[in-house]
């Protein structure tokens, strides 16, 4: 470990971040202060030696929401660098998603010393234990005094603060919280600083360190075995993965998954889950429903689970949760919590029964029919048409043709575009609006990476979480991804994110398309229940929040490519023109 002997600031950063480093640690994301700077400067060192891969931002809540986008991609912590103040509190919309989604962050927040606090120094507020429960762990670290034992400390907390963000011992990943204080002088020459870690250290910390109270969880030891004799369906909520299908498809179950859940596949995937949910010869069925992930696009799953009635009517509910200790439980109604479940030998030898695949089958096949005839009704030209012997069917076909190329984008459309255009190499991000709700309703199943921050289901940071996603998945020296990422989102979504259009010079641009569905303000209003009892004039005034800003002359300010995808044609040729950069589709829709 090189010594300043100038900066215990800087000598005690520079060991932190290499122990993260050893960890295996390479994202961090960085808004520069000054309180931080020794912090800013090691980052610096460690990025010219090719140790870290660092992304500097001006806004703290768009850089943790980049860390995040990082983490969700990688499945690995990224670090969040900021200074102190206000700095710290932007962070907290990302420490919220973190926390509910268990996504792993590290943030390095700087501070005063004890000396300052209190005293209504500038820049200064009570810091330590600012994101309460949310963090797995919360350490306030005391001002390095240049001990050569702080080296070997700085490592251990290093350490401590990997494992639980991973949930390694916990199994509940999610944000942690180092608050380090420093003295001046606050940083000196780093030249050199990355050097061998050397072996961690286990000695204590010097730091008041507080952990997240995690209640009791389902064990983990043993997978749940599930066993037949029920009518069986599987929901998987956002963030269930492969596995829910997996799970399903063993058992011979029909599989409900919404879009973002990473399940949305597979020969028992049922689309229209929902319209059949809501009817009693299907919903009023299901004798035992097995949840995994984190079901939030639809009420229909959370009333059946809440369904009242006793005996026959009731419905029997088992959550698979690997990770976390906020468990899904509408209603408190859920009987069963486990970690790991898989259907028993039985359920799985009756995966071939008829009757088990008439029950699995009638879904999907009703699924289909329902998804038909919502294709037949939006449905474009006879293409048996455009071969016809007959000249004038030919000629209406032609017509008929072009008519469709020309009409504008519905929202229908948009999203069954974007579905069609993204593929296993590409990543597909969500924001929080009618259209993920209009994908989930609607889009066949296809293996592909779709993600949306679905842990408290805001708007905050969408743009941000998507060049996250982008730079993990097409950086490094083996990029995870040669695709691209696009981002699906709503005019307020982008506009609430709109500072994390701008770019850092000299960093790498992300092969990033943000398609914003137009169409003038918030009108996923205008599909709840209050529309029908508001005026219409205090809708407009406080619910809807109409907008009218130049996105073309937006791009410009940022130097995003733009383009405007007004019908049909335009929104082809842009989803399938290569990307090369962040561009901006604009696709206008009616109210």
């Amino acid at each position: 470990m090189p010594e300043t002997g100038e900066s215990p600031a800087t000598d005690f950063t520079v060991a932190l971040l290499q122990e993260f480093v050893r960890l295996g640690i390479r994202h961090v994301v960085l808004a520069p202060g000054s309180r931080s700077q020794a912090l800013a400067l090691a980052c610096a060192e460690l990025e010219r030696a090719g140790a870290i891969d660092l992304h500097v931002r001006l806004d703290e809540r768009g850089a943790a929401f980049l860390a995040l986008g990082i983490a969700v991609e990688t499945g690995t912590p990224a670090l969040v660098v900021t200074t102190s103040g206000t700095a710290v509190a932007n962070l907290h919309p990302a420490v919220l998603e973190a926390h509910h989604s268990g996504v792993p962050l590290i943030l390095l927040t700087a501070d005063r010393p004890a000396e300052l606090r209190g005293i209504r120094s500038n820049q200064t507020t009570d810091q330590p234990g600012i994101f309460g429960t949310a963090a797995r762990l919360a350490a306030d670290v005391s001002a390095p005094v240049g001990d050569p034992g702080e080296y070997a400390q700085a490592r251990a907390l290093a350490k401590q603060a990997t494992d639980a963000a991973t949930g390694t011992v916990t199994q509940n990943p999610g944000p942690v919280h180092l608050n380090l204080a420093f003295r001046e002088p606050l940083s000196a020459a780093t030249s050199g600083a990355w050097e061998a870690a050397g072996a961690p250290a286990d000695e204590a910390i010097g730091a008041e360190v507080s952990e997240a109270t995690i209640p009791e969880s389902p064990d983990s030891r043993e997978p749940y075995l599930v066993t037949p004799g029920l009518r069986t369906i599987v929901i998987a909520g956002h963030g269930a993965g492969p596995a829910a299908e997996e799970f399903a498809r063993t058992g011979g179950w029909p599989l409900l998954a919404e879009v973002s859940s990473g399940s949305h596949f597979g020969p028992n995937l049922v689309v229209a889950y929902r319209e059949l949910l809501r009817e009693d010869d299907w919903g009023g069925q299901v004798e035992r429903v097995i949840v995994f992930g984190h079901p939030t696009l639809s009420r229909e799953v959370s009333a059946l689970i809440q369904r009242d009635g006793q005996g026959d009517t009731s419905v029997e509910t088992i959550v698979i949760a690997p990770t976390g200790a906020e468990l899904y439980n509408p209603g408190h109604r859920v009987q069963t919590f486990a970690r790991h479940a898989a259907p028993d030998a039985a359920s799985v030898a009756l995966a071939a029964d008829r009757e088990t695949r008439a029950w699995t089958g009638r879904w999907v096949m009703a699924s289909r029919k329902l998804r038909d005839a919502l294709d037949a009704e939006e449905s474009g030209p006879d293409v048996a048409a455009s071969v016809s012997a007959d000249y004038r069917v030919r000629g209406g076909f032609a017509k008929a043709e072009l008519a469709a190329l020309r009409a504008p984008v519905t929202r229908e459309l948009l999203v069954d575009a974007v579905w069609r255009a993204s593929w296993p190499h590409d990543r597909l991000v969500f924001g929080a609006s009618r259209l993920i709700r209009e994908a989930d309703r609607r889009v066949p199943g296809k293996k592909i990476s779709v993600h949306s921050n679905r842990g408290l289901a805001g708007i905050d940071g969408t743009i941000a979480t998507a060049a996250g996603i982008a730079l993990a998945s097409q950086g490094g020296p083996e990029p995870r991804s040669t695709g691209v990422t696009r981002v699906l989102l709503g005019d307020l979504t982008l506009l609430h994110d709109v500072g994390s259009l701008l770019q850092t010079p000299g960093e790498v641009r992300p092969r990033l398309q943000v398609i914003v569905g137009n169409d003038g303000g918030g009108t996923i209003f205008d599909s709840l229940e209050v529309a029908t009892s508001a005026p219409a004039a205090a809708m407009d005034r406080v619910l809807y929040t109409p907008q009218q800003v130049d996105l073309a002359a937006l791009a410009t300010a940022y130097g995003w490519e733009y383009t405007l995808a007004a019908k049909r044609s335009e929104l082809e040729k842009a989803l399938t023109a290569p990307v090369q950069g962040p561009a901006i589709v604009e696709v206008p829709l009616r109210r």
